[in-house]
């Protein structure tokens, strides 16, 4: 029989927490082509989106065709922003290259339009519906991807127009798929899935409330690990104060 994979038994809250931006990769991966396809699809499929528009779109590029698109955006920036370019960019990009592969995360339009259109009264939240939706792929994607040796990093090199459409004449995209992100995946170069720097946070007071819990009932800044702390982040507000 068969071992469970990585990312289908590690506790979420594990595998949130766990979650790093990791830059240095290599060409390399620890899992064969076909998992990485099937983590793509899992997310595509299952992953929420308002009034289940499924509008997500995705495009997995390994190997040459992976470098081809960082070569292309090597391309554009030069000719676009060639001061920013000099100064940084033909840096990251030259590591982006180096990777195994890249997922481009898009948004039909289409689909986008239709459930605008049949729901009026909501239309005009449509857009932060794609946004939101967007995200968690691109979330549970990283965090599946990680769970399972690669590592990665998210890019939003579509801040040029000229590299969204240079991307969609290259691979012969709709015109209605929209490029929101390029997650860059690979074995880390130097084998190791670390943090670089310690990761701060801000204090949750103010952040996260619970208005009907008083405010000695809960630890604000428990971590998650500990079942009894889990999901109690709250306070309480006092009579007429508001959030704000």
């Amino acid at each position: 029989m068969s071992q469970p994979m990585k990312a289908t038994e590690t506790p979420l809250f594990t595998a949130a927490k766990d979650r790093i931006s990791c830059y240095q990769l290599s060409d390399t991966s620890p899992v064969r082509d076909s998992r990485i396809h099937e983590i793509v699809g899992f997310a595509v499929k299952h992953t929420p989106s308002s009034f289940n528009v499924q509008s997500a779109r995705a495009v997995i590029l390994l190997k040459d065709e992976h470098k081809a698109l960082w070569d292309l955006a090597d391309d554009v920036a030069k000719a676009t922003v060639p001061e920013a370019h000099e100064k940084m960019l033909a840096k990251m990009i030259q590591g982006f290259r180096a990777a195994y592969g890249t997922i481009l995360l898009l948004e039909d339009q289409d689909s986008l339009e239709s459930l605008r259109a049949k729901y009026a009264l909501f239309g005009h939240l449509v857009p932060e519906w794609s946004e939101a939706s967007s995200g968690m792929h691109q979330y549970l994607i990283w965090t599946a991807l990680q769970l399972e040796g690669l590592g990665c990093n998210l890019q939003h090199f579509n801040f040029m127009p000229e590299f969204t459409d240079a991307v969609r004449e290259r691979w012969d995209l709709p015109k209605t798929w929209e490029l929101k992100s390029q997650l860059v995946f690979g074995a880390p170069s130097d084998g190791r899935m670390v943090r670089k720097r310690e990761r701060t946070y801000l204090p949750l007071e103010g952040r996260s409330l619970a208005p009907y819990l008083r405010p000695d009932s809960v630890n604000l800044n428990s971590d998650a690990d500990d079942p009894s702390d889990a999901g109690r982040t709250a306070y309480q507000l006092s009579p007429g104060q508001g959030v704000g």
